[in-house]
């Protein structure tokens, strides 16, 4: 009797280990490059912000720099975004509501007793709300000078708020506009 062979010796494909093993080297190369991947965007984010707030600050400098050589005084604008273009400013308003990942804008706020001026804040892409305070008002005695506090005080310093616009408090030092103390005060 003549023994039948079955095996295939033409066979294409791979075997269920080798498959089971590529899955597995390709998750821990997902676990390993995602974290790092989300780091990237959120340090790539975060150096887009401090850009913004540079060319804001600058501009801001720049505005009192030439009211001081026109009108003998140095003075801020009272919304610093009427002097640069930033891609996403959405306007001036509190409601976080219908705004969308990278948009900038600014809330009236006021500080201490009485003092008026804007808190500046940016949507990141994790829903996560940066802000940065600006005073446009006299905040010092000096002659001759009338100038606020420049966006992020006198110090850098940020302000996170969660989805809802609520704050979650201050990351920086503290605050102060005529000696009281307005931000992340112990």
């Amino acid at each position: 009797m003549k023994k039948l062979d079955i095996k295939n010796t033409h066979s294409k494909g791979f075997t269920l280990i080798e498959l089971i093993i590529v899955t597995v080297i390709l998750g821990i190369l997902a676990t390993v490059a995602a974290p790092r991947m989300l780091g990237t965007i959120g340090s790539a984010e975060a150096a887009a912000e401090k850009a913004v707030v540079a060319a804001l600050r600058s501009a801001v400098e720049d505005f009192a720099l030439e009211k001081f050589m026109m009108e003998g005084r140095y003075e801020y604008p009272p919304d610093p975004f009427t002097l640069v273009e930033v891609t996403g400013y959405v306007g001036t308003g509190s409601n976080v509501n219908g705004l969308n990942d990278g948009d900038w804008w600014a809330v009236p706020e006021t500080f201490g007793n009485g003092p008026q001026g804007l808190l500046i804040k940016h949507r990141r892409n994790n829903d996560s709300v940066y802000g940065w305070s600006y005073f446009p008002g006299d905040h010092t005695d000096r002659p001759s000078d009338d100038r606020g506090i420049n966006i992020g005080g006198s110090v850098s310093h940020l302000e996170v708020f969660d989805s809802n616009g609520n704050s979650m408090g201050f990351d920086g030092p503290s605050t102060q506009i005529n000696g009281t103390c307005i931000e992340n005060c112990d």
